[in-house]
């Protein structure tokens, strides 16, 4: 964490280095992430994003511990949230609270020219994440554990515990 006296609390948004990321035909973005970091912000997350026409940053998913908001600042999209969907553009303001799959979302561009928007968060020190498309889930921690499964995969509880503890 900064200290006070290397701390600048101001970003420009366009002076951000950019990370592109693309999978398949339906996933691309560019982004600019740990700008809550940057800003010595320690209970928020913040990630710049800029997805181009007929993309979307990542699958429909909804987070058991972490409350998202997402700021529009620039093109349109659609907005998967639940069973729902919502045209969405600039200035408009999307909430994605933790829970179960009702509250799954995603940001899709359906505009013409790039999506551009601030992704915000509350900031956990782990996670348990839900992609109801595709039946997975992951769990995760700040400390670098991951893992990706299906429900399916579980095993019981004692499986592989010693019986003889020495």
């Amino acid at each position: 964490m900064p200290t006070d006296t290397d701390l600048i609390p101001v970003v420009s948004l366009g002076a951000l280095p950019l990370e592109s990321f693309e999978r398949g035909t339906s996933y691309r973005s560019s982004d600019a992430e740990g700008l809550a970091a940057g800003l010595g912000l320690t209970r928020l997350g913040a990630t710049y994003t800029e997805v181009p026409p007929g993309k979307s940053s990542c699958p429909y998913h909804v987070h058991h511990a972490v409350d998202e908001m997402f700021v529009i600042l620039e093109g349109q999209g659609d907005y998967r949230f639940g069973e729902r969907r919502y045209s969405v553009g600039a200035g408009d303001v999307l909430g994605a609270p933790s829970g179960g799959p009702e509250f799954a979302h995603q940001l899709t561009n359906t505009g013409a020219g790039t999506l551009k928007y601030l992704a915000i968060s509350s900031v956990s020190d782990a996670d348990v994440c839900e992609y109801p498309d595709s039946g997975k889930f992951g769990a995760g921690s700040r400390e670098g554990f991951r893992f990706i499964g299906r429900r399916g995969d579980s095993v019981d509880y004692w499986d592989g515990e010693p019986d003889d503890l020495k």
